[in-house]
Formats: structure tokens, sequence, C-alpha cells
């Protein structure tokens, strides 16, 4: 084949030579099609099948390459029927064996013809080896070697790919004779200036030697710099929208008026010194003409609603409204009951919109949205529906962000004449990756609790533990302290979670707990009932709360001292340590039991370790990391952020921190990418990051 120009990697998998149909459909399976695409498409392990060894130095239990002339071969029959191959080498012989598809392995060789044979050796009266990888070499001994004799690439394959010979074999004969017969003019996609910065080998030797590394060194530097590239086009994504929030013109908040004295006045505690940093830093953001786009990252009470509350006050105080947009139901309710609460009393007039309110209650507050009479709107997705008209909105504040996909972002944004944009995350993060990944946006830090407040005891006890755990609970109550019993609540068996829940709540009511008093509350209660229980515990007529994870955020009683947590196996590690931070709010002594049931996973063991281990939520943050990995962690697939192939962001983070470097220096000294002289730079990310690159402009 001619040289091809760069967008010829474009061209359908089908039109490429030895491929054909059948094969083109099946590769669209795996979401190859194009020719990039199977360049790109990545071996997902490696054999090293490089030692040849001769047959006299041959050592059972060793994994070797043996080159032979074939001797002799055919069926023998015995207790189960094999095919046996006898090879030579000139030192000695080696039997190969299989013991299925006899008939067909007796077409496949001839005698004389030589062999790269790769696999296990075993002794029994001979050397031996089982099913292994082979390669012709034809007359001569050094024939082309694709399956044995070097560095093997494993690809990922799949019942469809094997059904039209696309297995790992199958993989390496594409791609050996695409690179032997094809010539593609693969143009490299980073300038010559990152390239000679950071010692990384071309794009074209790179493709080459990620499929045939022809050693371990080679195979290294092609994915490094493979990885390198995947990382600085994400950062090149990150650095553009930056410079593109940078641009965005915004309101100006000059005043701060009656309600955020107010609210200062009226808090019985002294903010620390962390929110106080933090309100500075987001007080000069809204005093600029430029549209604010800032993430607040900060531990579980470490003080995040506070901030918020003050941020949404300073737009209300200039005639603007703000929204408070959360990813569920619950969390928008809980977040709403105390907001209510707080700013009511002063004459803010707060309403919640969400999915499961009457026709009713709905139209009124969507009327009172679009009239200007409602100041704060806490609510869900339901937020951006076409149906929600907004008088004049100036600031948004997003609550759990990793889950809310980027194109949300951008339907609440485009409700308001470009409003400032706080972003909070009441999962920890660490620092170092969140300014990174999240690098559009400048970052904030609540890395302080409240002055008095003392590390939460953890422990992990197992079911049989219970009648202890109970006793421990009953002395607390009896000291004045008051208790949380909480049960999972998940989707796939939220009607068997909840049966389990109220069940439970009634047996303890009835028995072990029949002394005192105790309240339920669950997601499918009423916003009334909710509030009324809510408040009874947060007044002491309540001595012990059973709820499901209801209670994740947004409830704040200092006198609540103890949690029970029940089949702790099954929650999430942030989770468990989002829930453990609804104690520990007062001065008290306050303690989380862990109860697991049954035999634990690996992961769920490591889980509850980690939770004795620390409080510290940036830790938890980093483990949890480790334990999901960063897909799942950051929702990439949700955020608009291009998925990454070889890349880890936490694994390859000192990678990661040159690509960024690198990503932004050439954006700060080409702000509006033109890229005159990196036109395959361009042309590259606006064909592979196209989606990412046209919203590009959201904070």
């Amino acid at each position: 084949m001619a040289a091809q120009p760069q967008h010829l990697l474009a061209q359908p998998v089908e039109q490429i030579p030895t491929i054909g149909p059948k094969r083109a459909a099946a590769l669209k399976t795996v979401n190859v099609r194009t020719l990039e695409d199977l360049l790109y498409y990545f071996p997902r392990r490696y054999l090293d099948r490089s030692l040849i060894t001769k047959v006299d130095h041959l050592t059972a239990g060793i994994q070797v390459t043996v080159v032979g002339r074939v001797e002799r071969y055919g069926i023998k029959h015995g207790r189960k029927n094999r095919f046996v191959l006898v090879v030579t080498d000139g030192t000695g012989y080696l039997s190969c064996i299989w013991f299925n598809r006899l008939s067909y392995w007796s077409k496949v060789f001839k005698e004389g013809e030589w062999l790269a044979l790769s696999g296990k050796v075993t002794y029994f009266g001979g050397f031996q080896m089982t099913h292994p990888e082979f390669d012709r070499l034809g007359e001569e001994a050094e024939g082309e070697m694709v399956h044995t004799g070097k560095i093997i690439p494993m690809y990922p394959s799949s019942e469809t790919l094997g059904k039209v010979g696309l297995d790992s074999r199958g993989f390496r004969r594409l791609f050996y004779n695409f690179f032997k017969e094809f010539r593609v003019n693969i143009e490299e996609t980073l300038p010559d200036e990152v390239l000679k910065s950071y010692q990384l080998v071309s794009l074209p030797l790179s493709l080459t030697n990620i499929h045939f590394p022809s050693d371990q060194e080679v195979l290294d530097k092609a994915r490094y710099r493979l990885k390198f590239e995947e990382l600085f086009f994400l950062e090149l994504l990150m650095a553009y929208r930056k410079h593109q929030n940078l641009t965005i013109p915004g309101i100006q908040f000059k005043n701060v008026g009656e309600y955020t004295q107010r609210l200062a006045e009226s808090l019985p505690f002294e903010l620390t010194n962390a929110q106080k940093k933090v309100l500075h830093e987001i007080r000069v953001d809204m005093r600029r003409e430029k549209a604010m786009n800032r993430l607040l990252l900060g531990d579980v009470g470490s003080g995040k609603t506070v901030i918020a509350l003050f941020v949404m006050l300073i737009a209300v105080d200039n005639n603007y409204q703000a929204a408070l947009m959360a990813p569920t139901e619950i969390l928008a309710e809980q977040h709403f009951l105390n907001i209510h609460q707080m700013l009511e009393q002063m004459g803010v007039h707060v309403v919640l919109l969400v999915g499961g309110q009457s026709r009713s209650e709905r139209l009124q507050t969507l009327q009172d949205i679009e009239a200007g009479k409602a100041d704060i709107i806490v609510g869900t997705h339901a937020v951006i529906q076409q149906t929600v008209n907004f008088s004049r909105l100036g600031l948004v504040c997003i609550d759990e962000q990793h889950r809310f996909g980027v194109l949300q972002r951008a339907e609440l944004r485009q409700k308001g004449g470009n409003p400032d944009v706080l972003i909070m995350t009441a999962t920890p993060i660490p620092r170092t990756l969140a300014m990174t990944v999240y690098g559009d946006l400048d970052v904030s830090v609540l890395d302080e609790l409240p002055s008095g407040r003392r590390p939460i005891i953890t422990t992990w006890r197992p079911e049989k533990a219970r009648p202890k755990i109970y006793d421990f609970v009953k002395k607390r109550v009896d000291a004045g302290d008051q208790i949380y019993v909480v049960f999972p609540l998940v989707e796939e068996s939220e009607k068997m979670d909840l049966k389990a829940a109220t069940d439970s709540y009634e047996i303890m009511k009835k028995t072990v707990f029949s002394e005192y008093s105790l309240g339920l509350l669950h997601g499918r209660m009423k916003s009334e009932e909710k509030e009324a229980v809510m408040s009874e515990f947060k007044r002491g007529k309540i001595q012990i709360l059973v709820s499901t994870t209801v209670i994740e955020v947004g409830v704040d009683v200092a006198n609540a001292s103890c949690m029970v947590v029940e089949h702790a196996e099954r929650f999430g590690l942030t989770q468990l340590h989002q829930l453990r931070g609804r104690v520990g709010r007062g001065g008290k002594q306050s303690y989380c039991i862990l109860v697991s049931y049954g035999r634990l996973s690996d992961d769920a063991k490591k889980r509850l370790d980690a939770m004795e281990a620390t409080t510290d939520g940036f830790r938890i943050a980093e483990m949890d990391l480790k334990l999901r990995g960063p897909g799942e962690f950051f929702g990439t697939r949700q955020s608009g952020l291009p998925d990454l192939r070889l890349a880890d962001v936490v694994k390859d983070f000192d990678i990661l921190q040159k690509a960024r470097n690198a990503a932004f220096e050439l954006v700060e000294n080409d702000p509006n990418m033109a890229f005159e002289n990196h036109h395959a730079l361009l042309n590259h990310f606006v064909r592979k990051y196209r989606d990412s690159y046209n919203l590009a402009g959201v904070g």
C-alpha cells in the first residue's frame, strides 16, 4: 500500500485489506471502526518468549522457546488419545502433545520443516510441551517468528472476535501483516519541543513497538510515550477549558448585604481559618466581571454547607437567585430541610424542586422561580428541565459534582446569564489529583475541622457481637447520647433493603430497645414526614434513629455520638466515611461500629480495615481510588473527558504532571489554540476528542 496521508487513518476498517466485512462487524463491537482505532487497539499484557533454549539445556518447569526440525508426528492411541509431534535441534528431542482436534493437527505439520515452539517444559521419559504456541519457519531455522521467540503481545478478545479468528493469535498475525506489508504515514501529534523536553520516542515508532516490541526497554519507552500522549491531550483539554472560563463574562456581585451579615451573626460557632480563607477566595472571584468556576474540596464535617450558604446569600443580597443541585432526591431534600430551617426566618424564600413532587406543588414552585419569588432553589436534575425558567439566576452550586456530567452542568448554566459556578464534593479527592483532573477549575480546600472535635473511634465487629454492641448502645443512651442505626439501601434490592430496615426497627422497638424512644427514617417517606422525624431527633425526643442512607449527608446533630452500621460490607468506602461523619459533631467522644455479615470478599475486608485505620477523608479517598480505580471514582464516562486506554491517573501520576505542564505551557503561549506550527496536533485533538472539545466552554 502506498504512503497514506494522515486523514486516511480515519478510513473504515472494512476497507483495510485482510479484514473484510465479517471481521469489520466484529471489530465494531469493541469500538474499532477506523484504521486509527485499530492501531490504538493495544495489547492487554505481554508474554516474554524471547528465551530460545537448546534441548540439551532444558529444565522441567520453565517457560522457554525451542527451535527444531520436525522429525515425525502422528496420533497415539491409549487411555486418552493424543497427537504427538517430535522435533530435534541436533542436541536432543522434544515431544509436543495435543489432546484435542487430533485429525486437525495431523494435517498441520510436515516432516523436515522448522518450527519455533513456546511453552512450559515437563519431563516424562523425555522433555515435553503440552499445547505449545508455535511459528512455522519453513525450510530454514531462521524464519519469521510472530507467536514465539520474542516478547509476545496478548490482545483483549471476545466470543464475537474469536469467531472471526481475532483471538490473540489472530490479532498478532493481523498486526504483523499490517506493519510488514503496509506503509501508513502516521504524522507526529506532539510538538518537537515536547518530544525533546520529555525525551519521548516518535508516534510511528511507539505504535510499532507497542504491538511488536523487540525487547522490554523498547516496550517501556513506547508505553511511556503513548501514556504521555493520552494525558497530554486530556490536560490540553483542561488548559483550553480553563482559558475559555477566563473569557466568559460574568456577574459582579458587589454587595455583602443584610442576609449575609445576619447569617454570620447567627452562627453558634466561629468559622475555621480554612473556611475564612475559602470564603475570601470565593468573594474575590464573585467581585470580578468574569464568571467564577471553582471546585470546593473538603472532608466530612469541614463545613462545606456553611460556605454554600454564605455564597448563595451573597447572590440573594445582590438581587439574584441561587440554585443548589444535588444528584439524588434524598440529598436534595436533606439540603432543603437544613437550608429552609436556617434561612426562612430571615425572610429568604427557599424552594425544593424534585421529580417526586405533586403536580400542584411543582406548578407553584415553578411559578415562584419564574416570578423571582424563590430566592434559593434546591433540587435534582429536575432543575435543568426545559419547564424551569429562572427570573435572575446568578449562582449555581453543584453538590457531588463527579456524579453530574459536563453536559448537565452546561444545561444548568444556560438557564442564567453565565452564573457563577461553585462545585462542591462531599467525597474528598487527593488534592494533587483534584488539581490535575479538574485542572480547568480553581480549587479551594477545606483542610481543617472545627475546633473541639475528637477523632471518631471506629471498630469493625461480626454479626455475633450484636448483643455486646447493643449493650454499649444502651450505655451511651443512658448517658444522654443519641444513636444512629443505619441499614443499607441500594437500588438493585431497594424493596428488600427497606423491608429489612423497617422490620428491624419494629423488632428493636418491641424487644432490645423497648424502654427507649425510637424513630424511623427512609427515602420513601414524604418530605414532611422526614422533616418531622429529624426535628424530633434534633430536639432529643428520639433517642435512637433507625435509618437508611438518607442520613448520608446534611444531618447535623451534635448530641449524636454513636453510629451502628448494619451490613457494613455492602457499603462503599467513601459512603462509609460519609455516614461516619454524621457523628462526632459535638464535643463528646463519638463511636462508629461497623457490623458485617457472612464471609467477606477481599475488597470488603480492605474497606473495613481502612475505616478502622483512619478518619482522614483524604487518606480514605486515596484508598478508595486504589480499590475502585479512577474511572469509577471520577465518573470519567459522565464527565465529558476522553477515555484512557493505557494511562492511569493514579499509577501514572508522575507522567500526568509532566503532561499537564507541557499542555498548559502550550496553551499559555497560544491561548487561542491556533497551533499554526502544529497542524497535526490540532487535527488529532479535534478529531479524537471532538465531543470533549465541543464542551470546552463548560465549567
